[in-house]
């Protein structure tokens, strides 16, 4: 009897895995046919910059549960390339590690825009990152979408209930580019969108997202959550 209800506890424990982390964000950066390869190393460089910022580490390590992370690429709508797999932040040396991968990471598309598969991937990344508090999936880049399914018909086919969806739009080639993000784009409480006038502003406006994004207060005011989970 004692053994039947030891194992009866263990399994009840086992059915609810440990949260592994307060956040899962994974970052998908453009490398449409509107990015050259002068502003394609402006946003590598930029994501390299924004680990290595003293205000961004420092938002990423706090508190007791860390942060996880992924880095993607895209473009067309099978145009997908994973930069930087899952990594659970935990230290200055794993975010280190990430940012080395970023650095070294070698271009492999230059296709259409499509957002709404790039949404989708996103996704997909997601459902199998660590378990955390809170998934976020940040969009960056400079186009609407021009192939393939719309944001909207994505968020209607597809499960996106537990995901918030932020952007950071570049207006290098489309002046209505960030309407066009904040209308299509942003999903779920709390998103929203920063914007970069032109891709030389993108290693800024990446940090001021990212600092949005680790922020306590952000994470904290989202309907029926807190940041103690």
């Amino acid at each position: 009897m004692l053994l039947r209800v030891t194992l009866l506890v263990a399994l009840a424990f086992a059915a609810v895995p440990a949260r592994a982390c307060r956040l899962a964000l994974a970052l998908g950066f453009d490398v449409s046919r509107s990015v050259d390869a002068r502003d394609y190393r402006l946003q590598i460089d930029g994501i390299v910059a924004a680990l290595f910022d003293a205000e961004v580490r420092a938002l990423i390590l706090e508190g007791s549960e860390p942060v996880a992370m992924a880095v993607f690429e895209w473009a067309g709508a099978r145009e997908h390339l994973l930069v930087a797999d899952w990594a659970i932040l935990d230290s200055p040396a794993a975010i280190d590690r990430l940012a080395q991968q970023v650095l070294l990471h070698q271009r492999q598309a230059q296709g259409l825009t499509a957002v709404g598969s790039a949404l989708s991937y996103g996704r997909a990344l997601l459902s199998r990152a660590p378990t955390c508090g809170w998934q976020t999936l940040d969009m960056a880049g400079d186009g609407q979408n021009n192939q393939g399914d719309e944001p909207r018909r994505v968020y209607a086919d597809e499960d996106f209930s537990d995901i918030t969806v932020n952007g950071l739009a570049i207006g290098a080639h489309e002046a209505g580019i960030l309407r066009w993000f904040q209308a299509n784009l942003l999903h779920g409480p709390g998103a929203f969108a920063e914007f970069a006038p032109t891709h030389e502003a993108f290693a800024e406006t990446f940090r001021r997202k990212l600092i949005r994004e680790l922020s306590e207060q952000v994470i904290g005011a989202l309907p029926g959550r807190s940041p103690s989970g």
